[in-house]
């Protein structure tokens, strides 16, 4: 039998992850949730939702329990496609996904409804951290990162969704070097709600593809582009556009070539980047199957095929409309061991990293950005 998570040394009074809740709140919550959860702490809050840690008695296990804001749940569009997407995401299975448990919704006394997400809980930090903390990876564990949020993205996308949200936030990395990507769906229904109230709700805009900025249907193309931009700022130690505000930097994405990525970074992983980062949807990879199976051949220090959808016609590389023309017959091995796909990767310990930290499977990193 495993302990109570509050009684737990590895979660001491001085947690920064650890928010003492309010009383009353948190006795309303309880009663609302049930018995078979006992609510410890939030993890997690953000514009949408709070993130609690809390314990699962009848499975002897540890969760995250997201409890969306009253003012979405109120929304009847909202719910209706948020409880579609979280029942959608109950069937996805991936070790590089953050598990969906259950959905609940029961009436919260004062008219409205109480919505919850049991979830995974994830041991580990965002990558947003890690980057805070670190700024940049090494070529080779960027690569690994990219790899496994696209088996991830695999997963989501073969299950007919999209996550629309990839970002460093939403991406959570464990003590052994796992990568699973958390949040999907919330921004689907997100899009019920009016801008006014949320912002750019659907997407954050500094990772944003072109069609998700120009209001355009999305696909699986869509994650891939928002992961190029994540793959981008891990080589960089910055996004590719930045502006004055969320609309200035959505027209950069729709209009404006990225800036060249440093000299350091190989040719294969230039080209990797500058394909997920294509205007176009259609001149990307198609999906996070297709993408993951490039980043195999750029760990064995190839450049990448071109996407399966791509006509043959266009010989020019990718990266010429990265700011700068690749030169392939330059290119070197990519870092880390000779022969080792990225995926293989996966336990390598990212600079810095404190085992001890913790984070929700809800992806409750810093708020506003899991918590959602």
């Amino acid at each position: 039998m495993s302990e109570h998570p509050q009684n737990r040394p590895d979660n001491p009074s001085g947690d920064p992850d650890r928010t003492p809740p309010d009383r009353a709140g948190l006795a309303r919550t309880q009663h609302l949730l049930g018995d078979r959860y006992d609510l410890s702490w939030v993890i997690g809050r953000g514009g949408m939702s709070t993130v609690w840690l809390a314990y699962d008695r009848q499975e002897d296990r540890d969760v995250a329990v997201k409890i969306l804001r009253s003012e979405y749940t109120d929304n009847q569009e909202f719910l209706s496609r948020f409880r579609q997407e979280a029942e959608a995401a109950e069937t996805i299975h991936s070790p590089n996904v953050v598990a969906t448990y259950d959905y609940g919704e029961a009436p919260d006394g004062e008219g409205g409804t109480f919505c919850h997400i049991i979830m995974e809980y994830v041991r580990g930090e965002s990558l947003a951290d890690v980057l805070a903390r670190e700024r940049t990876l090494p070529e080779n564990l960027a690569l690994d990162v990219i790899a496994q949020t696209a088996v991830g993205l695999q997963a989501i996308h073969e299950s007919g969704m999209v996550h629309r949200d990839i970002k460093p936030g939403n991406l959570l990395i464990t003590p052994d070097g796992r990568v699973k990507v958390t949040d999907f769906g919330i921004a689907k229904a997100a899009s019920a709600v009016p801008l006014t109230r949320t912002g750019m709700v659907v997407g954050t805009a500094q990772y944003v593809s072109p069609e998700q900025a120009q209001g355009n249907d999305v696909g699986p193309a869509s994650d891939v582009y928002s992961l190029g931009v994540v793959g981008y700022e891990m080589l960089c130690g910055r996004r590719p556009f930045s502006g004055d505000s969320t609309v200035s930097v959505a027209i950069k994405h729709i209009s404006e070539a990225p800036p060249a990525l440093p000299d350091t970074v190989s040719a294969p992983m230039r080209e990797l980047i500058a394909v997920c980062l294509r205007k176009n949807p259609a001149m990307r990879y198609v999906d996070g199957a297709e993408l993951a199976s490039a980043t195999v051949f750029v760990s064995r220090g190839e450049l990448p095929p071109r996407p399966r959808a791509v006509p043959d016609i266009d010989p020019a590389p990718a990266t010429e409309q990265l700011g700068a023309v690749t030169d392939i017959t330059q290119m070197g091995p990519a870092p880390g061991p000779a022969g080792t796909s990225a995926a293989a990767a996966a336990r390598a310990e990212l600079p810095g990293r404190d085992p001890r930290g913790t984070r929700a499977g809800a992806g409750a990193g810093q708020a506003g950005q899991g918590a959602q």
